[in-house]
């Protein structure tokens, strides 16, 4: 009697654990764009434990992007809303247009890459870092100023993207607008950026039409690098990639994988990319379709499958 007890109290939790399985994808199925209310631009998705946490731009004009809320959810339905993470209260250098955050986790702590002041040479600004004890903040400066003020390459330094790379075990990041991408090492501490071991500081590795956004998914030993063309404020804005097996590239451009379709919204990109269990997301943002064209910051966070066909190159996403 006591070992059918046994055996059926495990079919009992096998059949739970395959509900819960099933209910755990489900959710993961089940989102609506957007995401969540509001003018959001330039999201930077990351899971923690089983929380999808995204870290969006106030996509206002410059002067009033003195702040940055995130969002976190477990289901993709409901959301919780995390505001002033950072502001212009903390870091004491930025006047205008906070920019593109790409949000790390190291050893307990978690560290926030940003940009902002729409930076020209001569003038103060650029990529700087904050760190906090929890993904919700509050983030402290945590360089006190830029980690990268001029201008190297002809990149604009902006659009960070940072990751710890396993190939070189290294921590990498990649930036830069008008036109131009840089790669830069940064120092264990995230307070400096050092020189690779050839002596370089900056290596440029733009390629063919890259204008920003610049992001990296390494999968099956493959790097995939991607990146945002067209005009962030026009219809033509979308999201290219190239394949690599390093780093370092060369990036030779592969093709478009997201773009307007004229249904769901225009101008979709500046994108991350998210990984759960065996399947890949895509989030980014898009002008609504009943959007004022006259108002590029009318922008919305979004979120598709990114899927990839047999032979490793990404099938272009279809937005919903």
């Amino acid at each position: 009697m006591k070992k059918h007890i046994a055996i059926s109290f495990i079919i009992l939790v096998a059949l739970s654990a395959v509900q819960c399985m099933n209910t755990t994808r489900s959710t993961w199925e089940s989102w609506t764009n957007p995401l969540f209310p509001g003018r959001y631009a330039d999201p930077e998705g990351i899971m923690i434990g089983d929380e999808l946490w995204i870290y969006p731009i106030y996509s206002h004009p410059y002067g009033e992007q003195l702040h940055l809320d995130a969002f976190s959810s477990r289901d993709l339905r409901t959301w919780t809303k995390h505001e002033n993470i950072i502001s212009s209260d903390e870091i004491t250098w930025l006047w205008q247009a906070l920019w593109a955050p790409s949000i790390v986790a190291k050893d307990g702590r978690f560290y926030l890459f940003f940009s902002c002041n729409d930076v020209h040479q001569g003038e103060v600004g650029g990529i700087g870092v904050a760190v906090a004890e929890k993904p919700e903040g509050p983030f402290a400066d945590l360089a006190g100023g830029p980690l990268i003020n001029e201008i190297v390459n002809g990149a604009q330094p902006i659009d960070q993207f940072v990751f710890y790379d396993d190939l070189t075990g290294q921590w990498l990041m990649y930036y830069g607008g008008w036109q131009h991408c840089n790669l830069v090492r940064l120092s264990d501490d995230f307070k400096t950026i050092i020189p690779f071991d050839d002596g370089e500081i900056y290596k440029e590795v733009t390629p063919a039409n890259y204008v920003e956004g610049p992001f990296m998914l390494v999968r099956d030993g493959k790097y995939y690098f991607m990146w945002s063309e067209g005009g962030w404020t026009r219809d033509d804005y979308c999201v290219a990639y190239a394949i690599a097996d390093s780093p370092f590239g060369p990036f030779d451009r592969v093709g478009t994988i997201l773009k307007a379709d004229n249904i769901h919204g225009t101008g979709a990109g500046h994108h991350s990319v998210v990984r759960h269990g065996d399947d890949y997301y895509i989030i980014y943002h898009r002008h609504p379709m009943d959007a004022d064209r006259s108002d590029g910051n009318n922008r919305v966070v979004c979120m598709d499958r990114l899927r990839f066909a047999s032979d490793g190159t990404i099938i272009p996403v279809e937005m919903s």
